[in-house]
């Protein structure tokens, strides 16, 4: 069974990139494995102010790996980064890693989480210098 290649690319353009790009599977003529670059982008890999897909970066990025301003994916990275694994300045998921910190584990300078870790770390089973910890309750360390 062959695998299906779709590529669509807008005419209009904003700054070089266009407006619109598509690009799923293997490319036959370049073997591109489905880069799309575009403001709004959707592909196997993705590029672009909002980009959707396998592998997506951006200003608002959204996929099974997602990297900017704005991730949300399965493994996510950026300011605000939301996932199964997330790292950034706020992140949430079931592995948080960030400044501010929630999720089943998470650790930050603000951490909150079933164990949390971080300056300041609640959860139910908290260390930091400020916690709040099911199992010692309120303490500074």
């Amino acid at each position: 069974m062959r695998s299906r290649t779709i590529r669509a690319r807008t005419d209009r353009e904003i700054k070089g990139l266009p407006l619109v790009e598509i690009a799923y599977g293997p490319d036959p003529e370049t073997g591109d494995p489905g880069t799309a670059r575009g403001v709004l982008a959707m592909g196997d890999r993705a590029t672009g102010v909002l980009a959707l897909g396998g592998r997506a970066r951006g200003i608002f990025a959204l996929g099974g790996v997602a990297e900017g301003v704005v991730a949300l994916g399965g493994i996510s990275r950026g300011g605000f980064a939301l996932g199964g694994i997330a790292v950034g300045a706020v992140a949430l998921g079931g592995v948080a890693v960030g400044l501010a910190a929630m999720g089943g584990a998470a650790a930050g300078i603000v951490a909150s989480g079933g164990a949390a870790a971080g300056y300041l770390a609640a959860g139910a089973r908290a260390v930091g210098k400020k916690t709040l910890s099911l199992d010692r309750g309120p303490s500074e360390g």
